[in-house]
């Protein structure tokens, strides 16, 4: 009967010296107990209720973020999902600097993220209005990726036609580096497909790449930040607030952040690519990892690496290999302990006591 959270009823059992698995008959504790469980039921149905309501604000997050994952990883719309990213990304900078007037600001703005330099001055900047700006820019980015695209696909195609004509039966896919400045991607695509559409097959297989691996660094730390949210709200119930709510408002605003930064990541990379070197010996069939076998590797004294420290390990002036010597370590000799000397008395008699040979 303490199951359901009433002393009460288990006292009065005790009394009318009912027994352990003993069918009860009485309505006052048939209806006590059935008030007790309706009341842990309750309670357990609003515990579900309120977790439920926290993770719906995560599913709705999870279906959009999954829906753009599923379009990159099977080619869907890729392409316009680009171009939507191309777009907000220039409306999110035209709207940041063009409310305060910072055109310095804006320039570099376009340079970080799309790599293009301003199509206005400082006075147009000022007169056009932020949808004549946003149009303006999103056209130049849309000719200049087209570009960059046309660019990668001519400069890998020469390898590709090589290798295609002369190892097609070996190679099945290849790995092409491509490079945004600072990472290198290795890029895998089916030889054959990249064969008939003119590298273009090798653009999308780097476009995919792209979005998926900033999609998925980004919500891993967006779930983080979602768990440290949950754990924070639950304070405002003391500030007679529904932490819910608050809950709500601030997922909303931390995905939206994280919407913004996935497209200007996937953008700035995208505007940056380029295949960082033309050897053909660049573009490798796609294998499993080789293993590596220790088991043929011997050490060599003369590897051994030598520092140049104090105890006489590494080379002197001259060049000339020192042999480290060994550290030592006497025993301490305690106060109570027989002294060294041989004089037979404690160490703190003989010699422990200060002014004392």
């Amino acid at each position: 009967m303490r199951l359901f959270g009433s002393d009460r009823i288990a006292g009065m059992m005790d009394r009318l010296g009912l027994k352990e698995g003993e069918v009860i008959q009485h309505s006052m504790i048939t209806k006590s107990i059935e008030r007790a469980q309706k009341k842990v039921e309750e309670n357990n149905f609003g515990i579900r209720k309120n977790l439920l309501e926290y993770d719906d604000v995560m599913n709705s997050q999870r279906e959009v973020i999954y829906k753009r994952r599923r379009h990159a990883l099977f080619g869907e719309r890729i392409g316009l999902d680009i171009a939507n990213m191309m777009f907000d990304v220039t409306e999110s900078i035209v709207n940041e600097f063009h409310r305060s007037g910072d055109f310095n600001g804006f320039k570099l703005e376009l340079i970080r993220y799309l790599s293009i330099e301003t199509p206005v001055d400082e006075s147009e900047f000022k007169r056009l209005s932020s949808e004549e700006l946003v149009d303006k820019i999103y056209e130049i980015l849309l000719q200049t990726y087209k570009r960059k695209q046309e660019s990668i696909s001519q400069q890998a195609m020469p390898v590709i036609n090589q290798v295609y004509e002369h190892q097609r039966e070996i190679y099945e896919n290849i790995v092409v580096p491509v490079s945004d400045g600072a990472r290198v991607f290795q890029v895998l695509a089916n030889l054959e497909r990249c064969y008939q559409s003119g590298g273009k097959e090798l653009v999308r297989s780097y476009e995919k790449s792209i979005i998926l691996v900033t999609i998925d660094q980004a919500w891993q730390e967006h779930l983080r930040e979602l768990d440290d949210l949950r754990q924070s709200v639950r304070n405002a119930q003391y500030e007679q607030k529904d932490p819910l709510l608050i809950y709500k408002f601030e997922a909303f605003e931390l995905f939206t952040a994280m919407i913004d930064k996935v497209n200007r990541d996937v953008v700035a990379t995208l505007m940056k690519a380029h295949i960082p070197v033309r050897d053909p010996r660049s573009v490798q069939r796609a294998a499993p990892p080789k293993k590596l076998d220790l088991s043929k590797f011997e050490a060599n004294k003369d590897d051994t690496p030598r520092y140049n420290d104090p105890s006489g390990g590494g080379q002197d002036k001259d060049g000339r290999n020192r042999v480290q010597q060994p550290v030592r370590v006497e025993k301490k000799v305690g106060r109570n302990d027989p002294c060294p000397c041989g004089s037979g008395k404690k160490y703190k008699n003989c010699h422990g006591r200060p002014g004392m040979a």
